[in-house]
C-alpha cells in the first residue's frame, strides 16, 4: 500500500499547501496539463499525492480512501455531521482564514444580534406570510448556530453562486457566508451579527482514523508527521 495525501487540486490553497509542505523539506508538484490531477510527491518516500477538490477532501478522509487531507475546518464540519469519530486535526497551517458569519442588510438599524433577529423573524413571517430567508451554502452549520441561539423562525435557502448578492437579488434577507476581510458584504451594504463568528476556519492538515494502514505503511506516516512537526 501506499500513504495516500489529499491536496486541494487548484487555486491559491493548492499553491499555498505546496509552499506549506516544501518549507518543510517535502515536494509536491502537480504533473501534466491543469485539466490532470495527477502529483507527485518528492523528498519522503511511500507516500502518493491525490488532487480533489476542496470540497472533496472531508469526504474521501472520512472514508478512509485517504490518509492525510488538507482542506478547510469549515469544510470538515460542515460535511461530517461526527467529524470528530472520524478525522483528526493533525495541524493548522496559517492560511485560507476566513470566518462563517451571519449577515443582515445595513438598513436594519435595530438589529445587531440574535435576539433582535430572532424579534425580527417572528414580525417578518406575521407580515408577508413566509418565513426570513437566509441563504447559504453551510445548512448544518447555521441550522445549529440558530437552535443555540433561539431563532427559530426562518428558512435556509441554498446557495451555490455569489451568497452576498442574494439579498440585493431579492432571493433572500439575510446571509451566511464565509469571509476573510469583509470587503464583499461591505460592498454588499450587509453588517455582520455581533454575536461573533459562526465558525472561525483555516487550511488545516487532517488525518483519517479509519484509513487501513499496512504495516509497511505505519513507518512512512511517523516519518511524514516527525518531519511536518
Amino acid at each position: 500500500m501506499t500513504v495516500k495525501l489529499g491536496v486541494p487540486s487548484k487555486g491559491r490553497l493548492m499553491d499555498k499547501t505546496f509552499d506549506w509542505f516544501g518549507s518543510h523539506g517535502i515536494a509536491l508538484s502537480r504533473t501534466g496539463s491543469d485539466r490532470e490531477y495527477a502529483g507527485a510527491v518528492e523528498g519522503i518516500g511511500g507516500v502518493a499525492l491525490v488532487l480533489l477538490s476542496a470540497g472533496e477532501i472531508p469526504r474521501e478522509l472520512a472514508a478512509g480512501r485517504l490518509h492525510f487531507g488538507v482542506t478547510g475546518t469549515d469544510l470538515v464540519q460542515e460535511k461530517l455531521p461526527r467529524w470528530e469519530q472520524q478525522l483528526d486535526p493533525v495541524r493548522e497551517l496559517g492560511f485560507g482564514q476566513a470566518d462563517l458569519v451571519l449577515a443582515v442588510p445595513k438598513a436594519w438599524v435595530d438589529v445587531e444580534t440574535l435576539d433582535d433577529l430572532d424579534a425580527v423573524a417572528a414580525a417578518f413571517r406575521a407580515r408577508h406570510g413566509h418565513r426570513l430567508r437566509i441563504a447559504t451554502k453551510y445548512h448544518r452549520l447555521v441550522r445549529e448556530f440558530l437552535r443555540v441561539g433561539g431563532v427559530a423562525d426562518y428558512a435556509l435557502v441554498d446557495s451555490q453562486g455569489a451568497t452576498e448578492g442574494t439579498v440585493a437579488n431579492e432571493t433572500a434577507e439575510a446571509i451566511a457566508d464565509i469571509t476573510s476581510s469583509g470587503e464583499t458584504l461591505r460592498a454588499n451594504h450587509l453588517k455582520v451579527l455581533s454575536d461573533g463568528p459562526i465558525l472561525r476556519s483555516q487550511a488545516t492538515l487532517w488525518r483519517s482514523r479509519v484509513a487501513e494502514v499496512a504495516d509497511a505503511d505505519r513507518h512512512t506516516m511517523a516519518e511524514l508527521l516527525d518531519r511536518l512537526g
